[in-house]
């Protein structure tokens, strides 16, 4: 009895273990149809576990340890499938869907890797993130626009920006899509007329993969130059309401998941910052604030039928801060004065929205999109910052973008073919409100406008794939036909005709010759289009401004090494831009201008300069084998435009010429993890100051800054900047519920990076500005230097339950 008893207790104990493991469900279909894929294979790699798909093609893993893996999908006729780096816990079971495609070919030769998917529309210029990936990222600190740039192409400024600069573009030159919805803004504080800001809005926390599509873009994308990226949230869980709480160094995010009956599952996130308390504790002379919010529902009307509804937003708060620090050095003293007197106190929101209906047949999908989003960006300075006095108001700008966008595209699939075609449609309004007194005019007059502008813009594609030589060659072609009303040239979709081409050959099991050549066309930005003058005329629709376009030509080889996780690929590019806007007031492109707080392209404009960027691209990537996991990205790169008061081409202000990014990490036994990233950039060029003219009282007394001097544009280059970030990651797992604290450093060898110097006013005791002894039309000015870099270390909690 005695012992039938200790074999029940052992039995109990067990089953109570074994019931305390994690799991990891999902569907197995066929992306094409949507049709279940039963009996299919489920193995959780370098493990025993495993599974088959049931006849509606769900499936069930139990009683995994807590921890990283990675699984793969398979069934006979269709290419396998492997998700990487799927985190599993105690506190939820995983959701973990695999569509399968068909094999076009059932000759063994020819292998495609599934460790690092191909696109048939891109099978070039294509780097993927997976959810593990973004999260850990060393100096990441969560945000995907710092994660991206351990990217081959992808250059960033030794400030605390997120530009995007890719393959010596321009930030505006890139487009965001979340589940093919398209987002216009994905950071906070956002410069108007450019995609930068200093944090992104979106939380890594709702967010499955991402592809960043740096060149060969496909048909069905429109209005981008430099890249496109490809976001797919996560889908809400089916089973149960799981919640995440982060606790960062500058906010707090709060997230949620959960089914809304048989049919819809959900998530929601909102996140709040704090950053403004910290900054007013720490005596700097401006306060942030920022919020945002995310929403995803997905709804299976049917088996044919899905309807997926996504929402993101923000509300963006700039002011200043006049509290005198104690103990404040002089240098510290004039350095914030200078800021409190030249810093405008701005405020921005935005939101996008959108419906997605995918219709499944058994060769195809259609997929209709309707989406909505607005952008209102207010900034108003008054001389000194003195409200005191209503005629000491320099300018008060706000400004309004709203798109009402509509888009139809059919995919159809045969033997060893695709073939894709569609519409689109884009209602657009802009408002602005204008008052200036000559400090974004730059010649002094004053400007004081109040109009709306509404624009219509149309669009239509056609692209195809075929195999050819028993699935060795893939050749890619298409066409898009772009046009809107916002110039007389640009409303004619004739003289916006895009084609493209991509071949990608496998000399042998998995090694590619890829290329691709084609022209593509964007809009200029809406403050370049709804510009108007005293006279309520839109100045530069009168000029016949024109989309941008760039014709672009690539070439590269990939080499994959499935059984070690490993990719190598080498990329050459050479783009050139003609039609590109430049300024009529200070003669320059656009593209020289750089990027900062503010807005770009509330001037008149001539669409008269052209540009180039050309370079190599070489990328090692190590995904996690062995609890070893790599990039190593190396970029070659020259980007150089015309101006129209310059003879030929002149540096841009994205010209880093040389970027370096090697980024490791290594997990160890009891869930630590410890990674690193070192950036290497070169220095880019900048535009000096005009000391006549900045020094002039009537000229200082309006701006609170200097001005630039045209006649040498970026004629001065910084020195080369580098910085290295370092990370560790801890886990806990418990039964209902897991903890993952990180501890992040910024800049750990507290690196200066050089930037412009600053031109400051020299003061006396009282603050006061010194007027020349010499000349008393003049301000006494002196040069600052402009360092940027400090260590920036973070902690941060993520809870699960």
């Amino acid at each position: 009895m005695r012992k039938l008893f200790t074999v029940i207790c052992l039995l109990f104990v067990s089953f109570q273990i074994l019931g305390q493991g994690g799991v990891i469900s999902g569907r197995v279909f066929n992306p094409i149809n949507n049709d279940p894929i039963p009996f299919a294979n489920i193995l959780v790699l370098d493990t025993e576990l495993g599974t088959v798909s049931d006849e509606n093609g769900n499936y069930r893993l139990e009683n995994i340890t807590p921890g990283l893996y990675n699984v793969r999908a398979s069934f006979v006729g269709f290419r396998s499938k492997t998700t990487f780096e799927v985190q599993v816990t105690l506190a939820k079971s995983v959701q973990l869907d695999f569509g399968l495609l068909e094999e076009a070919s059932e000759l063994g030769e020819v292998l495609v890797s599934s460790e690092f998917t191909r696109s048939e529309e891109t099978p070039l210029s294509v780097r993927k993130l997976n959810a593990n990936e973004i999260e850990r990222y060393p100096g990441g600190n969560r945000d995907i626009s710092r994660v991206i740039q351990s990217l081959p192409g992808v250059a960033s400024t030794a400030s605390f920006r997120n530009d995007i600069i890719i393959r010596g573009g321009a930030p505006s030159e890139n487009k965001f899509y979340i589940d093919e919805i398209e987002v216009p803004v994905i950071n906070h504080f956002a410069t108007q007329g450019s995609s930068g800001g200093p944090v992104g809005i979106l939380n890594v926390n709702l967010i499955k993969n991402v592809d960043l599509i740096t060149g060969g873009f496909p048909s069905n994308r429109m209005n981008s130059l430099s890249s496109f990226f490809e976001f797919q949230l996560k889908e809400g869980r089916r089973d149960k309401m799981a919640t995440q709480l982060t606790v960062g160094a500058s906010e707090l995010t709060l997230s949620n998941e959960g089914p809304l009956g048989d049919k819809t599952t959900y998530l929601v996130s909102a996140r709040r910052s704090y950053l403004q308390g910290l900054f007013r504790l720490i005596g700097l002379p401006f306060l942030p604030t920022f919020n945002d919010f995310q929403v995803k529902t997905t709804t299976k009307i049917n088996d044919k039928t899905e309807l997926t509804f996504i929402g993101v937003g923000a509300i963006d708060d700039f002011v200043l801060n006049f509290d005198t620090p104690k103990n404040e050095l002089e240098e510290d003293r004039e350095n914030r004065l200078f800021l409190l007197e030249s810093l405008p106190i701005s405020s921005q929101w935005n939101y996008a929205t959108g419906l997605k209906l995918k219709k499944f047949r058994d060769n195809g999908f259609w997929t209709f999109v309707l989406s909505r989003n607005m952008l209102n960006n207010r900034s108003f300075k008054y001389a000194r910052n003195d409200e005191s006095n209503p005629e000491n108001l320099l300018f008060d700008y706000t400004s309004q973008e709203s798109e009402n966008k509509f888009r139809a595209e059919n995919s159809v699939f045969g033997k060893g073919f695709t073939l894709k075609y569609g519409v689109n449609y884009e209602f657009a309004r802009y408002l602005i409100r204008d008052f200036d007194r000559g400090t974004l005019a730059g010649q002094g007059e004053t400007i004081n406008v109040n109009d709306k502008s509404f624009f219509n813009s149309y669009g239509a594609f056609i692209s195809g794939s075929k195999n050819y030589f028993q699935d060795r060659l893939l050749v890619t072609g298409g066409v898009r036909l772009d046009g809107s009303d916002f110039g007389k040239t640009a409303q004619n979709p004739l003289n916006q005709i895009s084609p493209r081409i991509s071949v990608s050959y496998q000399l042998k099991p998995n090694l590619f010759l890829t290329g691709n050549t084609g022209v593509y066309y964007q809009k200029p930005p809406y403050t370049a289009l709804g510009y108007r003058n005293n006279e309520g005329e839109l100045t530069n629709q009168i000029n016949d401004i024109r989309f941008i376009r760039s014709a672009q030509v690539i070439a590269g080889i990939e080499k994959v090494m499935p059984e070690k996780k490993r990719r190598i690929t080498a990329e050459a590019f050479y783009k050139h831009y003609s039609n590109y806007p430049s300024s009529i007031r200070n003669g320059i492109a656009l593209a020289n201008l750089g990027a900062d707080f503010g807005v770009i392209g509330n001037e008149p404009i001539n669409s008269n300069a052209q540009g180039r960027a050309y370079g190599l691209e070489l990328l090692a990537q190590q995904r996690l084998f062995q609890n070893f996991y790599g990039i190593a990205a190396v970029t070659l790169v020259r980007s150089e435009f015309t101006n129209p008061n310059t003879v030929g081409y002149l540096p841009s202000s994205w010209d880093n010429r040389f970027i370096v990014s090697l980024t490791a990490g290594k997990r160890f036994g009891k869930n630590w993890e410890i990674g690193g990233r070192w950036r290497f950039l070169g220095g880019t060029p900048y535009t000096p100051f005009d000391l006549a003219s900045s020094s002039l009282i009537s000229n200082w007394d309006l701006r609170g800054q200097g001005q630039l001097d045209f006649n040498q544009i970026n004629a001065v280059r910084l020195p080369a900047f580098h910085q290295l970030d370092l990370r560790i990651d801890k886990k806990y797992f418990f039964e209902k519920w897991s903890l993952n604290w990180y501890f992040d450093i910024q800049n750990a060898y507290n690196f200066q990076a050089e930037q412009a110097p600053r031109l400051v006013p020299v003061r006396d005791g009282s603050g006061q500005l010194i007027v020349r002894t010499d000349d008393p039309s003049r301000y006494q000015l002196r040069t600052v230097e402009n360092p940027a870099g400090t260590i920036l270390p973070t902690i941060g909690l993520i809870i699960e339950f």
